[in-house]
C-alpha cells in the first residue's frame, strides 16, 4: 500500500516565500515501520537555520524540513504491533516533520496522551526533551535553585521556566518588554534582554545563579558564565547572535565549543556544557529509551495541568511559508505550528 504525500521542499538558501509544495507517492512501511498521517508539526529555530544553509549539520538541498511532529498511525509493516494502527503519537525526525504523511520506525513513535491535542503535543516533543535533558540530565538543577533562562518567552525556554517553576526552582527569564507579562505568567522574574543583564540579573541574585541556559552565543556567552555561582553549570543550546554572519556555519559553533572546553579546563569550579540533543546513536535503543522516558515526563506533567503548551499560532501545511515568517518575527510567545 502507497500514498500520495503533500510535503513542503526547501530547495535552497531562499527567503520563506521560496519554499515548495510537492507531492510525492510514499511507498507501504517495510519491517519495522509505520506511516503515520502528520496532524501537527513545529517551526523550530533549527528550521529558521536550515533555510539559510546555516545549521551545523543539516542535509544537502532540496530536502523536507520538519524537526518533529504528531500524528495518527494508519498503517504498519511486518515486526510491528497491529494494535499501533489508530494510535496518536509524537516523534522527533530532524527533518521531514512538514508533510502530510511520513514513514518512521515504529520504534521512534512514542504515545501521546488523549488529553493533549495535536498542535498542543507538538510544542512538547522537541521543546520538552531539550528543556528536560538540559535541566536534569545536563545541568542536574535541584528545588530551591535559581537558574537564568535566555529568551524565556521562547519555545524552549518557555518551557524550561515551566519545568523548573514545576520542580520548585527560581526562575530568572529574559525577554523583551513587550513580552514581560507572559514570561512573568510563566512563573519567572522578567528582565529586559535590551538592558544590562548581567547588572540586572546580580541585582536579582548577588551571589550567582546555579545554573545559565543560553541559545544566544556570540561574544554574551562570556556574561552567561560569568553570571554562575559556584560549581554552577552553563548549558549552551545555540549560537542565534551569529545567525545572519556570513562565511563557513560551522565556524561559530567550533568557537563556542574552543570556548566552553577552554572554560571547563580552568581551576574555577564553575562548569560549561554544549547542549546537543543528537549526542550518541540515533538507533540505539539507550537513545530511544532515553527521549521516550522524558518525552512520556513531560507529556504527564502537561496533562496534570503543571505545563501549559504555548501554541503561538496554528497555520496550515500549505501556508508554510507564513508560518516560518511568523516565527522569525520574534513577536511570538511559543511555539508557531504547522498544521496538516
Amino acid at each position: 500500500m502507497s500514498t500520495t504525500a503533500t510535503e513542503i521542499v526547501l530547495p535552497g538558501r531562499v527567503e520563506p516565500a521560496g519554499l515548495l509544495i510537492t507531492r510525492r507517492e510514499l511507498p507501504a512501511p517495510a519491517a519495522g515501520q509505520a506511516l503515520v498521517r502528520v496532524e501537527a508539526s513545529g517551526v523550530s529555530f533549527a528550521e529558521q537555520q536550515m533555510r539559510r544553509g546555516k545549521y551545523y549539520d543539516q542535509p544537502p538541498f532540496p530536502f523536507v524540513p520538519g524537526y518533529d511532529l504528531v500524528g495518527t498511525v494508519t498503517t504498519v509493516g511486518a515486526d510491528v504491533d497491529p494494535a499501533l494502527v489508530g494510535t496518536r503519537v509524537a516523534a522527533l525526525t530532524k527533518i521531514g516533520g512538514w508533510a502530510s504523511h511520513a514513514v518512521l520506525d515504529a520504534a521512534d513513535l512514542v504515545p501521546v496522551p488523549a488529553a493533549l491535542d495535536a498542535a498542543e503535543a507538538e510544542t512538547f516533543v522537541v521543546n520538552g526533551i531539550t528543556a528536560w535533558q538540559m535541566l536534569f540530565r545536563t545541568a542536574k538543577v535541584r528545588a530551591g535553585q535559581t537558574i537564568l533562562v535566555l529568551g524565556a518567552n521562547g519555545g524552549v525556554g518557555s518551557t524550561l521556566v515551566q519545568l523548573a517553576r514545576a520542580n520548585g526552582i527560581h526562575v530568572i527569564g529574559t525577554a523583551s518588554a513587550r513580552h514581560a507579562d507572559a514570561v512573568r505568567a510563566l512563573g519567572a522574574t522578567w528582565v529586559d534582554y535590551r538592558g544590562e543583564v548581567a547588572r540586572q540579573v546580580r541585582a536579582l541574585a548577588p551571589g550567582g545563579v546555579d545554573a545559565v541556559f543560553d541559545h544566544v552565543g556570540g561574544p554574551g556567552i562570556a556574561d552567561s558564565f560569568a553570571l554562575l555561582a559556584p560549581h554552577g553549570t552553563l548549558v549552551s543550546y545555540g549560537t542565534a547572535a551569529t545567525k545572519n554572519d556570513e562565511g563557513d556555519s560551522r565556524l561559530p559553533v567550533l568557537k563556542l565549543f574552543a570556548r566552553l572546553l577552554l572554560w571547563n579546563a580552568l581551576p574555577n569550579k564553575r562548569n560549561a556544557h554544549f547542549f546537543n540533543l543528537w549526542a550518541g546513536k540515533r538507533n540505539h535503543a539507550g537513545f530511544r529509551a532515553r527521549i521516550a522516558a522524558d518525552l512520556g515526563q513531560v507529556f504527564a506533567l502537561a496533562v496534570r495541568g503543571d505545563l501549559r503548551a504555548q501554541v503561538a499560532a496554528r497555520i496550515p501545511l500549505t501556508e508554510a511559508a507564513r508560518a516560518m515568517e511568523l516565527a522569525e518575527s520574534r513577536t511570538v510567545v511559543g511555539k508557531v505550528v504547522v498544521v496538516a
